[in-house]
């Protein structure tokens, strides 16, 4: 009697993902069981599966919002400076050198006024669109200026894909809730298994190391 050749063992396949353009940092793969590896291990002599990128220090993450703020606030604040500069200057000539009050009927420069009262409009319009502009930044690609120069990324933990424009606004939004106590939920990463805040539970993202 013969018997048909023994057929080598069928393993499930775990393919790679492709790299996303305008990805920094390979994605994770799709699995079922949460953040590592899948529960039971890989069954033996099937392919092992990509592992996910190592989390991002906490440190990391202070110096990349340091950063982002710097950017942020720097830009704006000096126009809206140099616009509450011009506006006191215009009125600097109608003062009396020798009493130090304003004259009555003096007119300050309202060209002056109306040039500061621009910049300061202008500063404030930078901060609200360089705002928007990270977010979209972070949606996109997982990365603000600030994490790109730390190579650090914010992405969905269940499939280390980018969040997207929407969530990124909101999770921006949740870190009102880690301010609330005392800062705490911006601490808790130091002690967190997964290196998160409250806003990345609630909203369901890690921040990773891109290389």
């Amino acid at each position: 009697m013969t018997y048909p050749p023994q057929q080598p063992p069928q393993y499930p396949q775990y393919p790679q993902q492709p790299q996303q353009p305008g990805q920094p940092y390979a994605p994770f793969p799709q699995q079922a069981a949460g953040y590592g590896y899948p529960q039971g291990g890989y069954p033996q002599g099937a392919p092992v599966m990509q592992q996910r990128p190592p989390l991002a220090g906490w440190w990391s993450r202070v110096a990349a919002t340091l950063i982002d703020g710097l950017l942020l606030g720097l830009i704006p604040f000096a126009f809206m400076i140099i616009g509450i500069v011009m506006i006191v200057m215009s009125y600097a000539d109608c003062v009396d050198s020798t009493t130090n009050t304003v004259a009555s009927t003096c007119e300050p420069s309202t060209g002056a006024i109306g040039t500061g009262m621009a910049l300061m409009a202008v500063g404030g319009l930078l901060g609200f669109g360089l705002s928007l502009w990270m977010l979209y930044r972070q949606g996109k690609t997982g990365q603000t200026v600030g994490k790109k120069m730390m190579n650090i990324a914010v992405v969905r933990e269940r499939d280390g894909q980018p969040t997207g424009f929407g969530m990124a606004f909101v999770r921006n939004l949740a870190h009102i809730v880690d301010g609330i106590p005392l800062n705490l939920g911006y601490l808790w990463p130091l002690w967190d298994e997964k290196n998160q805040t409250w806003a990345d539970k609630m909203i369901g993202t890690v921040v990773i190391r891109t290389r």
